[in-house]
């Protein structure tokens, strides 16, 4: 009892994360405090500010407050926090979750890059691609991939050794240098998302034919299933069968397999920027907020670049918690604890 409410509160928390995560995506000029593009040459890789907690006998006029830093050597980019200042941190003002007031002294959560640009606000921005490729991804490829093994499976003869050797030829291909060799061809001057609409394209072209090939089997099984043979039997078309009795017997599967899939579509996108052929700067993606951290002297220097990764491998493995759950309670072949 005791590994079950361990599990419960791990896919709790798995899915309160990627709550979290989504809702500030999708509230993304709201949650950060700054213009994720906008430079402050004044605090290149300025580290994370510290926040304080206002003492009640103060009588500020916000609960929490921060020291600015100032860049005491350029060279080093070494800094000194001015203790003798206080910045208040304004939350649920002008038109920000948390911000300072005008003219005051920047605050910066996550600390900032080689421009100066605040990490935090460039990390919820990239959110919106780094996450949303996933889902967007996952629909695409299991669409196609569920039309045609829902096809090949139930159709048989020729047309199922057609499709199959297609979907073979296709999982032959070496998924990842045939992606660089696809990315590589986009132009580099295309918007943001026109690049974020290619990249999902290629992703979802490189990861159909596994899902397809599973799903032909499953329906090769379903279309031999009595319901299957009773509709057949009572004059229902071939379209209606396939939509109202097969494919909904491969939802199950699905699920589970569209969750598990999201990661893979983050960390190919990730790569993809990493290298400098996905999301291009000043635009922002996990992936690409990582180019710094290439760097090894950097990553020894300024730690804090690495945070886009942190973000990476939580949604990675709030997501495959939630795989493994849903396989748990969704999966008939699974044993019963």
């Amino acid at each position: 009892m005791t590994a079950r409410r361990r599990a419960g509160a791990v896919i709790w928390a798995s899915g309160g994360l990627l709550a979290v995560f989504y809702l500030a995506a999708l509230a993304a000029p709201f949650v950060a405090p700054y213009d994720f593009t906008a430079q402050n040459r004044s605090f290149p890789h300025c580290p994370p500010s510290r926040v304080y907690v206002r003492p009640a006998a103060w009588g500020s006029e916000s609960l929490f407050y921060t020291h600015p830093y100032v860049l005491a050597d350029p060279v080093l980019r070494r800094y000194e926090e001015q203790s003798a200042v206080r910045v208040p941190i304004r939350l649920f003002s002008d038109g920000h979750l948390f911000t300072t007031p005008p003219g005051a002294g920047q605050f910066f959560l996550l600390g900032t890059d080689g421009l100066g640009r605040d990490l935090f606000s460039r990390i919820v921005h990239g959110g919106r691609v780094s996450l949303f490729i996933g889902i967007v991804g996952v629909a695409i490829s299991f669409s196609i991939g569920t039309v045609v093994g829902s096809i090949a499976g139930y159709s048989g003869g020729w047309v199922d050794n057609v499709i199959m050797r297609l979907v073979e030829v296709e999982m032959s291909l070496p998924s990842f240098y045939f992606l660089l060799a696809l990315a590589a061809v986009i132009p580099v001057n295309l918007s943001s998302a026109t690049t974020f609409f290619l990249i999902v394209v290629l992703l979802s072209f490189i990861n159909w034919a596994g899902f397809a090939r599973v799903i032909r089997g499953m329906v090769s099984s379903l279309r031999e299933s009595a319901y299957v043979t009773a509709a057949r039997a009572l004059g229902a078309s071939r379209w209606r069968i396939l939509t109202r009795h097969v494919i909904p017997g491969t939802f199950s599967y699905t699920t589970i397999a569209a969750t598990i899939s999201i990661p893979s579509f983050i960390l190919g996108e990730s790569a993809l920027s990493l290298l400098g052929l996905g999301i291009q700067e000043p635009s922002a993606s996990w992936g690409n907020l990582l180019a710094d951290a290439q760097n090894v002297q950097n990553l020894v220097k300024y730690p804090w670049i690495l945070t886009p990764g942190v973000f990476i491998f939580l949604t990675v493995m709030a997501f495959n918690f939630l795989g493994d759950y849903l396989r748990d309670r969704l999966d008939p072949r699974a044993v019963q604890g």
